[in-house]
């Protein structure tokens, strides 16, 4: 059975999406559109721009969306997808994907999320930082016992977790986490703490877009972030799309669950290689291939 998976931030790369915008009039088309619903030439950044302006959340996340769903719709082939899932951002790439959600639509609530999550950064320093080699459960207490802010945000592979968290509780934890065992704790280059309890105003401001938002049933499964569980009730989809900022990524539940359902292969569509390295750690039994 073959899944889909969509990848999140930090999979971007200037010029991505180029040779489809000049190649294939029906991306080219829905590139365009990005730029009259966005209200700006995006694919300005993402052709031409510098690393420092596609750095930026407001841009990074639109930009990482078109640059997967529009490769999806431009396939030889329609894709017949068994099920899908995506990491973060990604689920929204998925939704699209999966019929649940239309291309507009998905784009307003990208951009309106990017924009909630810039302004949530604002509000308090935070950051990221990626824990290697050490147990889930030792994580999880330890950051629980910091004052901080400070929490597992995505359990990405086995012995890869990310922490999320307030500049003092990225600290104050690392320390903490390398006096217990990890191999490395390394700072992430991300300006907020995503999924955590800090980015609870963007998750408001986000509700409020996401309620007013139709979604269809999707065309297949959705496997989603806050569960890792397979959904194709609309209301639930959404209920879990708006607990999904301040929740944590549960990747590796989420894959091992498509491989039970039975996942054998693995389309990544989007920017970059990460899921498909993820994926080879969780489960080296399965195939990978990326679509960009």
């Amino acid at each position: 059975m073959k899944a889909y998976v969509f990848p999140g931030q930090g999979s971007q790369f200037i010029g991505m999406g180029k040779v489809l915008y000049d190649t294939n009039p029906k991306a080219k088309e829905l590139f365009e559109k990005a730029g009259e619903i966005l209200g700006y030439r995006i694919t300005d950044i993402i052709f031409n721009g510098t690393d420092e302006d596609l750095k930026q959340t407001k841009v990074t996340q639109p930009s990482i969306f078109l640059h997967s769903v529009i490769t999806y719709m431009c396939l030889p082939e329609t894709p017949h997808p068994d099920m899908v899932a995506g990491h973060s951002l990604g689920e929204f790439s998925a939704l699209v994907a999966a019929g649940a959600l239309s291309f507009e639509d998905g784009l307003k609530l990208v951009y309106k999320r990017a924009m909630a999550m810039q302004k949530a950064c604002e509000i308090a320093p935070s950051s990221m930082a990626a824990v290697l080699n050490l147990d889930g459960d030792i994580i999880d207490q330890i950051c629980s016992e910091i004052d901080e802010v400070v929490v597992a945000a995505n359990y990405n592979a086995p012995g890869q977790i990310v922490i999320s968290g307030t500049n003092e509780g990225i600290e104050i934890a690392s320390e903490k986490l390398k006096e217990a065992g990890a191999k490395r704790v390394l700072k992430l280059p991300v300006g907020g703490a995503f999924h955590s309890p800090l980015m609870e105003p963007a998750r408001e401001e986000l509700m409020v877009a996401i309620n007013q938002t139709h979604f269809n049933a999707p065309v297949c499964p959705v496997f989603q972030n806050v569960d890792g569980n397979p959904h194709e009730e609309p209301e639930i989809i959404r209920e879990n799309l708006i607990k999904q900022l301040t929740s944590p990524v549960r990747w590796v539940q989420t894959i091992q669950n498509m491989i039970v359902y039975g996942a054998t292969e693995f389309i990544e569509v989007g920017p970059g290689s990460v899921l498909q390295g993820l994926i080879n750690k969780i489960d080296r039994n399965v195939s990978t291939e990326g679509i960009q």
